[in-house]
């Protein structure tokens, strides 16, 4: 196993965006500097950094001067390029490896991953053609979600199918293709588990937590989620046997649907950061972002527990960070903003957290 790296070593972190931003604060506290990789000038991640090269993720030459002024490079979101990240690997340790994210980037490619792993999913078909989303709708059923493969977040890049007559325009307006077909899953709610997986194996999972989304954007998260023992100990289980799977190294984001009889299905994968992880912040001795420096940097893992319940709540677009000053005047509100310069519509601004004494946030 390599050696865990030395204070006033230099990570580098390939997006510049809020989760960059925050994971480069946690490595300041941990005692190394960031290097950021982003075509965003001005980028949150920047301001909190050492330096920044600025380009584009697939030019080689800025690549290779990125990688030799770093120790270790991660990176903040999935929408890089792969083959980047593989010429980055050429020259330092990459972590999470390129492997992993190219399982994440694709929902094909995730799926397949998850169920070949024994990770029970909802039932999906890949759409390669307009007669096989006929044929595909006919065996899943409908209502279901018709999803472009990759590039998608924060609800972009899919669509509900709720009759047949929708299917010739669906086909022409998703992009890109392929498409993927997801049955509609009757759910009672939503959760996520964030695992953190080090160099030598040993992982620790945080409390499953409640997310509640409005317009396809994470709205709220509420941890722990109000869900029973058996269920909070089965979901922790399938996060760690993901991370165990894909021989993670960083941190795990695992989303997943919780059923009328308990039992929990996984949606998607984030090996990164995740937004509903953003309550360990204020309400853990070392959040998400510290325990994906630890796990990057070959550092010990400490126990991933809680001093406080919590309530997340993001702050999107200009209407609620408009709520910025009243946010900053109310007692028990923990704020937090990203340093965008401009607030559009749907547009992730910042966050505020709510703590509570333990036990607070219990089952409905």
């Amino acid at each position: 196993m390599a050696a865990p790296l030395p204070p006033n070593a230099t990570i580098g972190i390939v997006g510049g965006g809020q989760l960059g931003r925050m994971s480069a604060m946690a490595a300041a506290r941990l005692g190394y500097r960031c290097h950021i990789l982003t075509p965003e000038e001005d980028s949150p991640a920047s301001q909190v950094s050492a330096r920044t090269f600025l380009g584009d993720y697939e030019d080689q030459a800025l690549l290779r001067a990125f990688a030799e002024s770093v120790d270790v490079v991660t990176f903040e979101f999935e929408n890089v390029s792969a083959e980047g990240l593989d010429l980055l690997q050429s020259i330092r340790p990459v972590r999470p490896s390129p492997n992993v994210l190219r399982i994440s980037q694709d929902r094909v490619v995730e799926k397949t991953f998850l169920n070949d792993a024994g990770v029970a999913t909802a039932s999906w078909l890949e759409i390669k053609s307009r007669a096989a989303l006929h044929a595909a709708v006919a065996r899943v059923g409908l209502p279901g979600l018709l999803k472009t493969t990759r590039g998608g977040y924060d609800g972009k890049g899919q669509a509900m199918l709720r009759s047949v007559c929708d299917l010739n325009d669906m086909w022409e307006e998703m992009a890109p293709k392929p498409l993927i077909l997801e049955a509609l899953v009757k759910f009672e709610r939503e959760i996520s588990v964030i695992v953190a997986r080090g160099l030598d194996g040993r992982a620790v999972a945080f409390d499953p937590v409640e997310n509640r989304h409005r317009d396809g954007i994470l709205d709220l998260t509420l941890a722990p989620a109000p869900i029973t023992p058996e269920t909070a100990a089965n979901a922790t289980r399938v996060a760690l046997k993901v991370a165990d799977a894909l021989d993670l190294v960083g941190v795990l984001a695992v989303e997943m649907f919780v059923l009328a009889d308990g039992g929990v299905l996984v949606n998607e994968i984030a090996p990164r950061p995740h937004n509903s992880g953003h309550w360990t912040i204020d309400a853990c001795p070392a959040s998400q972002f510290e325990m994906h420096i630890r796990a990057v940097a070959g550092l010990p893992l400490p126990p991933a527990v809680r001093h406080s319940d919590a309530v997340m709540k993001n702050l999107v677009g200009p209407e609620e960070v408009a709520q910025w000053p009243a946010i900053l005047g109310t007692p028990g509100l923990v704020p937090h903003l990203y340093g965008k310069a401009e607030a559009r519509p749907g547009r992730k601004m910042g966050h505020v957290t709510t703590l509570y004494p333990l036990g607070t946030l219990s089952v409905d």
